[in-house]
């Protein structure tokens, strides 16, 4: 299997804390949608050096999605058909899939919803942050509390029931029993997944600057401890599996496609600043590798211009055995599931696996980590360190 993301970079107006590639110009929807769809054109899933994979996933990220126009919608979903199905691919197939458009909660109007009803979409992102209006304010986000419960009522009366949202914790001055409440509202509306983060003060962003101003406090590292604490209690308690450490779903909800992400699934990313994964099995070589991950430029005019030339804007690089390892690493012990040993032993060689082994057993011998069911992962006091722990493993 494998997955598509395309990202969206446009924005209505910039959070201060977002590091992602973003741009305010929304001049330039539709020039960079007609290159979305060129570019699907030339990166194949199947290709003349043995990649070949069946599409499972799609997701559209950003930025904001939902900033794009219906026209432009149908557009890029014409594409992604054109580019990756058979002309007589039925439309039922595509309900088998998990394909997820983020949206901003103010953009899920009632003409919105009826743009989504022309769309394969079955799963919505929304970035809730939180459900105080004082807190949005100082993100800079557009939308108010109300509007996240306003857009899952219209979600779901156009049978959207697979909705994510996204939470933050960690503001300056936030209490515990202010991060309770935001919990127990997100838990209220039944959303069926819910991603939550420690608000992060990434250099570059206005939230940073902020920071090295003294106009905010960064709050200490004991009261981010209680309420990932918290977070996971109550949540746990609600009926959701905390199955990474930032995810939690309810049984059978868990995003199929940030899964991929995790366990070394091959995807191919798409626009501006999007990165791809590829890996196959060398030929008469079992469970010899060969992976590359390539990224585009992250500049929407350069990426625009090269397409238009028929040219891809991107680098790429092969991933030798020490990379791949150190990946793994940070992303598999991200998940309950951790890393399959025996799939480790066949991917890595003996004398890696074993070293790994060497380290954990420091680790479980301290209660830090289990193996279970041939899978190592993170235990709960595990979870709270775990950055420390995966640096334990990494090859440098």
């Amino acid at each position: 299997m494998a997955g598509l993301y395309i990202h969206i970079p446009f924005c209505e107006s910039r959070c201060i804390y977002c590091g992602f590639y973003s741009t305010t110009s929304l001049s330039m929807r539709d020039d960079y949608v007609d290159a979305l769809c060129k570019e699907m054109k030339m990166r194949p899933f199947k290709t003349a050096t043995d990649y070949d994979y069946s599409l499972k996933t799609i997701y559209l990220g950003g930025g904001t999605p939902s900033q794009l126009t219906h026209d432009q919608l149908i557009h890029l979903f014409e594409g992604i058909k054109e580019a990756y199905f058979p002309p007589n691919h039925p439309e039922e197939e595509f309900s088998k899939m998990e394909i997820t458009m983020e949206c901003n909660p103010d953009d899920v109007s009632e003409e919105f919803c009826k743009t989504l009803l022309q769309l394969p979409v079955n799963r919505v992102s929304m970035g809730a942050q939180t459900f105080s209006d004082h807190r949005l304010g100082f993100l800079h986000r557009r939308h108010k509390a109300a509007d996240v419960k306003a857009a899952i009522k219209r979600l779901r009366g156009i049978d959207i029931h697979n909705i994510s949202i996204d939470l933050m914790f960690g503001f300056s001055g936030e209490t515990l029993e202010d991060w309770k409440k935001d919990i127990d509202e997100a838990i209220k509306l039944g959303v069926e997944h819910v991603s939550a983060y420690s608000l992060m003060y990434e250099e570059g962003t206005t939230l940073y600057r902020m920071q090295e101003q003294g106009k905010i406090e960064e709050i200490d590292e004991e009261t981010s401890r209680q309420m990932y604490e918290l977070l996971i209690t109550q949540l746990t308690s609600a009926g959701y599996e905390h199955y990474e450490i930032s995810n939690f779903a309810k049984p059978g909800y868990r995003s199929r496609h940030n899964s991929s992400y995790w366990h070394e699934v091959p995807y191919i990313g798409i626009g501006a600043a999007a990165h791809s994964y590829r890996r196959k099995t060398k030929r008469g070589e079992e469970n010899k590798i060969e992976a590359t991950r390539s990224w585009n430029v992250d500049n929407i005019r350069e990426y625009i211009a090269s397409i238009q030339k028929g040219e891809l804007p991107s680098e790429s690089e092969s991933l030798d055995l020490s990379t791949r390892y150190n990946d793994l690493i940070t992303t598999a012990l991200r998940t309950s599931d951790g890393i399959d040993l025996e799939k480790m032993g066949k991917e890595f060689g003996d004398q890696l696996a074993s070293q790994m082994m060497q380290e954990a057993e420091k680790h479980i011998h301290r209660g830090l980590m289990k193996i279970s069911n041939g899978k190592l992962s993170l235990t709960h006091q595990g979870l709270y360190i775990s950055d420390d722990i995966m640096s334990d493993f990494m090859i440098v």
